[in-house]
């Protein structure tokens, strides 16, 4: 029962962070601060929309019990894949500040998904 309450809180907080930086990649011009962000990652401006929709994807499928663990895993995917940008741009505190976001998506697989009998 615990284990259920802990991974719905976990799953409800995910989605709520995919849905919020998919929202947020695609309105990136009206914040200064993610378009400086994206830049110094070399994320090009071609690239934000893909990399929205696909947060926006992951929040979906991370709701879905049959496709629960590939949300996870794309998540996790997309995590590292800002963390080896970061590292390749030498922005280390944002490596750092991204590793509690990677064990989420893994804790969420090892708990399972909430509802599952």
């Amino acid at each position: 029962m615990v284990k259920n309450i802990i991974s719905l809180l976990l799953l409800i907080a995910s989605v709520m962070l995919n849905f919020k930086h998919g929202w947020d990649t695609f309105n990136y011009k009206s914040n200064p601060e993610s378009v400086k962000a994206m830049a110094g990652l070399g994320i090009s401006e071609s690239a934000v929309p893909f990399l929205g929709s696909l947060a926006i994807i992951t929040g979906v499928l991370l709701l879905l019990p049959k496709t629960f663990f590939y949300g996870n895993v794309l998540n996790a995917m997309l995590i590292t894949l800002v963390m080896a940008l970061a590292i390749r741009s030498d922005n280390y505190k944002m490596v750092l500040l991204e590793i509690p976001f990677l064990l989420l998506p893994l804790i969420m697989i090892w708990l399972k998904y909430p509802f599952k009998n």
